[in-house]
């Protein structure tokens, strides 16, 4: 049965306010946290903070006009796979910590308080962000384009982009301060791992759909993911039925989630976890 204008509606309108929400969350933790401490933690926002540092350029700015190159460049490179979420998600970002830092409140002046708290915070927001299916743009763009050249991983390529910046700001703002911003990227990732998923990598789902083959099709075409087609039957009513597999990051578990449910929202859709994943898209065996 095919989905009314209100259910549509109703989910964008909550998929966007999630997304603004946790944009929101974000900007609380760099703007109070991690900016007045120099905690430069890897991505766009952590070379905005360099900048910010040097020569005084607002670090939401700043953002803005490192993203809209990567943005364009993904368009062209990768193809249209990062939409109006991701706009959404880079502009308001830019705007809110920006605006946050504009009326800032110092709660410690302690490094490793700012790493520990300005991570979790800023983790719980990202993690919100990718949970409503958005994104905030910045080295998530960036690892896509090396991996797209490179014989690595996206996870690879997304953990050199990151390094490169904490070196750049060891250099600006001496070596504590870079193994400070390491703690706040291992604590910002395991908060978004806590969001998003618990505390895996990956999920692997099984899909029984009467459109099974379609629903395939969507997700080679839209995620990049392979697909395996088991074949089953259901043990009342002695029909063959169609079972699919396919293994997704982080990321892509809200966007497989509406995927399916677009296409047949009566489809029985399993998610499990996954705690080590080798081949083609993740770590290489």
């Amino acid at each position: 049965m095919a989905r009314s204008r209100w259910e549509t509606f109703k989910t964008t309108f909550l998929e966007y306010t999630g997304i603004l929400l946790g944009v929101i969350i974000t900007s609380i933790g760099v703007s109070w946290f991690l900016i007045p401490s120099k905690i430069a933690a890897g991505g766009v926002s952590g070379l905005s903070i360099v900048i910010f540092h040097w020569i005084g350029v607002p670090v939401g700015l700043t953002m803005l006009i490192l993203n809209i190159p990567l943005f364009l460049a993904s368009l062209k490179i990768l193809g249209r796979m990062f939409g109006a979420k991701t706009i959404v998600g880079a502009v308001s970002m830019s705007l809110f910590i920006d605006l946050f830092e504009r009326y800032q409140i110092i709660l410690t002046k302690e490094p490793l308080l700012a790493s520990i708290y300005g991570g979790v915070i800023a983790g719980i927001g990202m993690g919100l962000v990718f949970r409503y299916g958005g994104s905030t743009g910045g080295t998530d763009m960036a690892a896509q384009i090396v991996a797209k050249y490179v014989p690595i991983s996206v996870g690879q390529a997304l953990l050199i982009v990151d390094g490169f910046v904490i070196a750049l700001a060891g250099l600006m703002f001496g070596p504590e301060l870079a193994l400070y911003a390491l703690i706040a990227v291992f604590v910002t990732t395991k908060a978004i791992d806590v969001v998003q998923e618990g505390q895996n990598y990956a999920k692997a789902a099984f899909i029984i759909s009467d459109k099974s083959r379609e629903i395939g099709q969507e997700i080679m075409k839209q995620l990049d993911r392979g697909v395996t087609v088991l074949d089953g039957e259901g043990l009342y009513t002695g029909q063959d039925r169609e079972v699919i597999f396919v293994t997704v990051s982080r990321l892509e578990i809200s966007k497989l989630r509406e995927l399916v449910r677009n296409i047949d929202s009566r489809a029985f859709f399993v998610l499990t976890d996954v705690r080590d994943v080798l081949g083609e898209g993740f770590k290489r065996l």
